[in-house]
């Protein structure tokens, strides 16, 4: 593979890739993302020692130690824009010489787990549940721009979904992609599993809406019926697809465990979700670290 150009892997003066401002040394092998930066601090106050802080625009990064183990913290903001960034970047850091811009012989796999805030769309899901992603169901057109996604797909599944919501021809064409097993058996215990739907916006892709009429009013209904061999859809967020596809296509382990604050089939909401998230935050410790 020959050198990349500069505008394609941009390195600021400091050896830091161009948005998440880290050198390959403050990346640890195990990930956290989060969506809201200032859950990255919230991870970090259980760190025992940092060793990196990075800071630039909605990317705060902290990597130090909990439980003797190196964990990297970075926040990615929201949708999968942000992800297709911070994906990159992170892969950038793992497996090209920043130096000279070329990818490295022996390539490294990262272990990513996103934790997220996120709304039930099935009734027997409450509030304050663990939803835990097996499969994303991508709303958005990320990985269609990238070579080789059709492999990493669930033809399947995919087809037999396009199906049953009667898919508009005029919107991009769901996916659905797979996590790690093994990282969704480390949380399975603890959560309720099934697909989690990716949307590119807040309010109309995913139901919502306040002055302006849906295109399709019965998508919630639609997604809320859907199964296929034992799987269901059970929360809506702007994450996840992104980050399992990239992370499928090039090498990296990825999870996503959301705490579920809303249920959109019952209307219930927990305005005070803090202490939820942060016994999330401290299962996703200890159970990466054991």
């Amino acid at each position: 593979m020959p050198s990349l150009a500069e505008p394609d892997l941009i390195v600021n003066p400091d050896g830091s890739v161009y948005h998440i401002c880290m050198r390959p040394e403050d990346l640890a092998d195990t990930v956290i993302v989060v969506g809201d930066p200032q859950r990255v601090h919230e991870i970090s106050d259980h760190f025992t020692a940092i060793d990196h802080r990075a800071s630039n625009r909605e990317f705060i990064s902290h990597t130090g130690y909990y439980n003797g183990k190196r964990i990297t913290a970075l926040s990615t903001g929201i949708g999968t824009d942000n992800c297709d960034i911070v994906m990159h970047e992170l892969d950038a850091l793992a497996n090209f010489d920043l130096q000279t811009r070329m990818q490295k012989p022996v390539l490294r796999s990262l272990s990513i787990v996103r934790i997220g805030t996120s709304g039930s769309i099935q009734a027997d899901v409450p509030v304050n549940t663990f939803g835990l992603s097996t499969h994303a169901l991508g709303l958005d057109n990320l990985l269609h721009f990238y070579k080789g996604s059709a492999g990493i797909i669930d033809q399947q599944m995919t087809a037999a979904f396009a199906a049953h919501a009667s898919w508009p021809k005029d919107l991009s064409k769901p996916y659905f992609i797979k996590g790690s097993d093994r990282l969704i058996d480390l949380f399975k215990p603890y959560s309720v599993a099934g697909i989690t739907a990716t949307a590119p916006g807040f309010y109309g892709p995913q139901g919502r809406f306040l002055r302006l009429p849906l295109a399709d009013p019965d998508m919630m209904k639609k997604l809320q019926s859907f199964r296929h061999e034992g799987h269901r859809i059970v929360n809506f967020e702007m994450e996840t697809s992104a980050l399992y596809g990239l992370g499928a296509l090039m090498g990296h382990e990825m999870v996503t465990i959301c705490t579920l604050i809303a249920n959109r089939a019952t209307g219930d909401y927990n305005q005070d979700h803090k202490k939820i998230v942060m016994e999330l935050i401290t299962l996703v410790l200890n159970k990466i670290t054991s």
